[in-house]
């Protein structure tokens, strides 16, 4: 079993800094409780283009795209990012409760086409009702496990290339059809921690996503997914989304860590905590635990840092340290069972350069990845560092900034 690397789309925005650049604008939260941003890049075409083609020469094998309130159109996005690249996937992320099933099979089967091949997805039921009302959708938080279980169903039916009928309690079809089926079918990835999750895990992702909890955590979720996916008689393999500070010596992968959490203030962090103790999403509510508010032992675990989490919804930890420990850590977790690894950090742009020319070496060595040319076969180094940058010139100092 390789390891496969991807990385993430910041459709939202980017920067030097964690702090959330648009999500606790609402519920009560007010824009100026929050520290003033600096450094911010929007998330133009030009700009996205460039991390996209960034991840496809360092060797990701796909991108992460969210949904949401406050992103670009994943699958609008995505798709003019196709033209611009060869090689790299995009796992698109979408809500299926806010769109036919049937319109999302045929998104899909078209997207395939187009892209030849490179779509992936990332199934999003919604953990946070303030959100799903946004987009008309005003089911609880189970029955929207149940709606998604059902959209999956329906999905998967018509991608069979014969008119499929389904009688539900949420989805009722009569003859729904993708004429020209995907080819491949894209995978499916899915989340979700509760107990009405895991069940719509075992009968329908093809690769279950767990944010990066510590790796007791996280082996128990593989068991009881596995445990869930026997029964239903299916195999589904793991993946695991984290954020990365990697630089060539642990001190510095520190010190970066630091930095970042400097930029906080007590009321920027009080106000994301405060917004996203209101999620009902299991998931987000263990990630809250494993900080519990507090800057005080933010390392969790050897090189698993949660002060991600303290203003980030969603993903909160980052694997900090210098390459071969952070190597180390994805060793770990794949010896657990983990084979996708869906990484970001901050900035996007130049973390996949750290990432891709330090850890990815590290992982290669070790025999976790497939057999291949790397990426950055044939290209000169300059001062010790591989000349990745345009006009060979090295494209980063110490301290990430």
């Amino acid at each position: 079993m390789s390891v496969h690397l991807h990385w993430f789309l910041p459709t939202g925005g980017d920067g030097r800094t964690l702090v959330d650049r648009h999500a606790y604008t609402d519920g009560g939260i007010r824009r100026d409780r929050i520290t003033p941003v600096s450094g911010i890049r929007a998330p133009d075409i030009e700009y996205l283009a460039q991390i996209a083609k960034a991840a496809e020469q360092l060797g990701f094998e796909a991108v992460l795209t969210p949904t949401g309130t406050w992103c670009e159109d994943a699958w609008l996005t995505t798709a003019a990012l196709t033209q611009v690249t060869e090689r790299l996937k995009f796992l698109v992320a979408f809500r299926p409760g806010v769109i036919s099933p049937v319109l999302a099979a045929q998104m899909a089967a078209t997207y395939q086409r187009i892209s030849r091949g490179r779509l992936l997805l990332n199934v999003v039921t919604g953990g946070d009702s303030t959100e799903q009302k946004r987009f008309g959708d005003h089911l609880g938080h189970d029955r929207r496990y149940a709606r998604t279980d059902e959209f999956l169903r329906v999905v998967r039916g018509v991608w069979g290339g014969e008119p499929f009928d389904f009688q539900g309690e949420h989805y009722q079809v009569e003859g729904g059809l993708t004429a020209l089926p995907p080819d491949p079918l894209p995978q499916i990835f899915f989340g979700g921690s509760s107990a009405a999750a895991g069940p719509v895990a075992a009968r329908n992702a093809d690769v279950y996503l767990t944010w990066g909890e510590p790796p007791a955590q996280v082996k128990q979720k593989i068991d009881w997914i596995r445990g869930l996916a026997e029964k239903e008689g299916r195999t589904v393999r793991f993946g695991i989304r984290l954020h990365t500070i990697s630089r060539d010596t642990s001190k510095e992968a520190w010190a970066t860590a630091d930095r970042l959490l400097g930029d906080l203030d007590t009321d920027t962090v009080a106000a994301a905590q405060q917004a996203l103790g209101r999620s009902e999403s299991v998931g987000q509510q263990r990630m809250l635990a494993l900080h519990g508010g507090s800057r005080d032992k933010l390392e969790i675990s050897p090189n698993l840092w949660a002060g991600v989490g303290l203003v980030r919804g969603g993903a909160g930890t980052a694997l900090v340290g210098s390459h071969a420990e952070v190597a180390d850590r994805i060793e770990e977790y794949h010896a657990l069972g983990i084979e996708h690894f869906v990484l970001s950090g901050y900035p996007h742009l130049e973390e996949a350069y750290w990432f891709g020319e330090g850890v990815r070496p590290e992982l290669a060595a070790r025999g976790l990845l497939e057999a291949g040319p790397s990426p950055l076969d044939g290209v000169p180094a300059v001062n010790g560092r591989p000349a990745s940058a345009p006009g060979g010139a090295p494209l980063l100092v110490a301290g990430g900034r």
